[in-house]
């Protein structure tokens, strides 16, 4: 008894040296002591309560010291870390002072705070263990609420540590290792100051720089390996003789208009159509439906008459009046020429060709189309030409136009007619030629429906297909624009493509190259000479009268960004004297544009200054020179430019006037599209001085005549 009294005294003169960093000290501390109090008080139950009571006291003391201790380390974290310092120092001095042998595990997180057992939690320890468990969780939650950072290496099993602050139970399971883990990455925290990733994450960074092949432009097969057109016309022209497929109608015709030899593009497109159509309408080659037919070939090289032949052959056996063939052509101009083309071809043969172009007024259009007999529509036309505004116009105001029976859809310079896709005249004609419940098909023998999934039913019904022909000098080569067209199984005729623009691969697969197709992209025509004019912006109309005067260069087509500029530059032209010059721009009316062109090509004007109106299509005979006063903006602007001259195979000039903030873009695009090379052409300022008081005096009477245009 004399001894539990002085461990008694011991406890109570040791207890304000407890501290309340490691609540699990304490209760280790009192582990023996209840082992021996069991042991000397088996005689008597009064020591054994009194012992008891006194445990249950210091077990009460221990908890609120512990609870004091969170409390503690949530409001002064930085108190705590000098608490736990003093702790490390004191375990350490105990642990050197000890003698005892011990075998422990991995040492856990400096600070452990551990919940006791009670004495009476040894009836349950099931249940205790669980509600410990729960409570080490809530606790450490509340911790990381409240200081932003979680209390690693709290044991859900409550451990019982010595007085060194290591584990002294034996096993452990995957929570254990896991919690040890977590321990580990606080210590490595504190002790080197950096973040380490937890385990099973992916450190982020540390990238490196690696070089990025470039993508190559592969094309679909039919746009990467087209049908090559020669492109020296000179050397390439094919005899008519040597076409079986022309009629002996047309060879005559041809012949009679002096025409012996056909184009390189003509030789071959013309074939092409006219094996589309061998067995009739209504099927193509093998009884499938024909594909259709692209052409890019450069401005000057017969494209026109590339379908004028064939659809002219194809039609001119009709038994009925039907509008088979639609071709649709971006300006005014161009469908006169080509409906000129259409009509002189088809003389001689039942065909009518009649233009929509708003050249006559919509109800003498209209009356061109169809007439009524016994109270049913007849077709008036077989071939129609028209532009996009116009054909629009007819279609919707229901004026006797009917493309139910249309063979043949003909889209000239198809790059432009891509880009006016806007106006939505392609789905319009789409819906006009697959146009149900009316009366004309109700009487048709064939019924025409829309096409869809291929299937054997859908193919045995014969009904009349309709054939895409595309024609451009400059064909976009992007697959997304050509899709608007909703071409079928396209077979495309070029001449901008060379055999190295293709590159077979070791497995056999071929696709093309994307340095030769950015280079040769365009094709220029062959007889052209190409030069640049460094200039400054006020030197420009000298340059022009220095031409025509000193160079004796005309007649000169002239080409100007505005229709502004070329009324200006019209003007200013007239008022200096010595040169017949004429505009050509939306200014005048569609009659006056066509009298100035005619006079242009009889050679009664040297000078025709123009906007792009006329740099599409239109052939105009005689241009020797084309001088671009402005300079384009886009490659496909000045390819349709100076297109205009080296027509046929014949040679030509082509001038650009260029500032000097204008030289570089301009040289670099015309370089990349594959021009053979264009040439500097310096005029001396000494060979304009003999101009220039004219031009000052000229200056001064433009802007009167200006001012007075603007007072009307």
């Amino acid at each position: 008894m004399g001894l539990a009294m002085n461990a008694l005294r011991f406890l109570a003169l040791s207890l304000p040296f407890l501290r309340c960093h490691s609540a699990l000290q304490s209760v280790t501390s009192l582990l023996p002591l209840t082992r021996y109090l069991g042991e000397e008080g088996n005689g008597s139950v009064s020591k054994e309560s009194r012992s008891q009571a006194l445990l249950a006291k210091l077990q009460q003391k221990a908890k609120e010291k512990q609870r004091q201790s969170l409390t503690e380390q949530t409001q002064h974290p930085s108190k705590e870390r000098t608490e736990q310092q003093n702790a490390k120092t004191k375990r350490k001095a105990d642990k050197d002072d000890s003698q005892e042998p011990k075998h422990h595990k991995k040492r856990r997180s400096e600070v452990v705070p551990s919940i006791t057992l009670d004495s009476d939690s040894q009836d349950e320890p099931v249940h205790e263990e669980k509600k410990n468990k729960t409570a080490a969780k809530e606790m450490r939650k509340k911790k990381k609420d409240q200081s932003g950072s979680s209390v690693k290496g709290l044991s859900d099993s409550t451990p019982v540590t010595g007085r060194d602050g290591q584990e002294d139970t034996g096993g452990g399971g995957g929570e254990e290792e896991e919690e040890k883990t977590g321990t580990e990455n606080v210590t490595l925290k504190q002790t080197t100051g950096k973040t380490s990733a937890p385990a099973g994450y992916t450190v982020l960074g540390g990238f490196e720089n690696k070089p990025v092949q470039k993508v190559h432009r592969v094309l679909p097969q039919w746009l990467a390996q087209p049908d090559v057109i020669h492109r020296d016309i000179k050397s390439n022209l094919v005899p008519i003789s040597d076409i079986p497929e022309l009629s002996a109608l047309l060879v005559k015709k041809l012949q009679n208009n002096g025409i012996q030899h056909l184009f390189p593009v003509q030789a071959e497109v013309i074939p092409a159509i006219l094996e589309s159509a061998q067995q009739g309408l209504l099927i193509g080659r093998g009884g499938y439906k024909p594909r259709d037919i692209c052409v890019s070939a450069p401005t000057g090289s017969g494209k026109t008459l590339a379908f004028v032949i064939p659809v002219i052959q194809v039609l001119m056996e009709r038994v009925v009046c039907e509008v088979r063939a639609l071709a649709v052509l971006p300006t005014k101009e161009l469908a006169q020429q080509v409906c000129k083309v259409f009509a002189s071809h088809a003389e001689g043969t039942a065909l009518r060709v009649v233009m929509l172009a708003g050249q006559r007024s919509f109800a003498a259009e209209q009356a061109s189309l169809s007439e009524h007999r016994g109270g049913i529509r007849r077709s008036l036309a077989d071939i129609v030409v028209a532009t996009p505004g116009r054909l629009v116009d007819h279609i919707n105001k229901n004026s006797g136009l009917s493309l139910e029976h249309l063979r043949f859809l003909i889209i000239d310079e198809a790059d432009r007619m891509i880009d006016s896709m806007h106006q939505s005249w392609l789905s319009q004609v789409v819906k006009a030629v697959y146009r149900s419940g009316s009366g004309a098909e109700a009487l048709s023998i064939f019924r025409r429906t829309e096409p869809a999934c291929v299937t054997a039913a859908s193919l045995s019904p014969p009904q009349m297909p309709l054939q895409k022909l595309l024609f451009s000098a400059t064909l976009t080569q992007n697959p997304e624009k050509l899709q608007q067209l909703g071409l079928h199984q396209p077979r495309l005729f070029s001449s901008i493509h060379s055999h190295s623009s293709t590159i077979s691969s070791s497995n056999g697969s071929i696709t093309a190259a994307a340095p030769t197709q950015k280079q040769g992209c365009f094709n220029f025509p062959q007889g052209l000479t190409e030069y640049y004019v460094p200039c400054t912006l006020s030197k420009k109309p000298l340059l022009i009268l220095h031409f025509i005067l000193r160079m004796k260069l005309s007649p000169i087509l002239c080409f100007t960004n505005s229709r502004e500029t070329a009324h200006r530059l019209y003007l200013l032209v007239q008022l200096f004297g010595e040169i017949q010059a004429a505009e050509f721009s939306s200014r005048l009316s569609p009659s006056e544009r066509k009298k100035t062109l005619k006079e242009f090509e009889q050679g009664k004007i040297q000078l025709l200054i123009s906007t792009d109106a006329a740099s599409r299509g239109i052939d105009i005979d005689g241009v020797k020179c084309v001088v671009n006063y402005d300079a384009p903006q886009y490659i496909r602007t000045y390819i349709h430019r100076i297109g205009r001259t080296a027509r046929a195979g014949k040679t030509g000039l082509a001038f650009t006037f260029l500032l000097g903030v204008q030289e570089k873009n301009f040289l670099q695009m015309v370089v990349e599209a594959g021009s053979p090379g264009i040439q500097k052409q310096i005029v001396k300022p000494e060979n304009l001085k003999g101009m220039e008081a004219r031009y000052e005096q000229t200056l001064q009477e433009l802007a009167n005549v200006i001012k007075d245009e603007k007072a009307k």
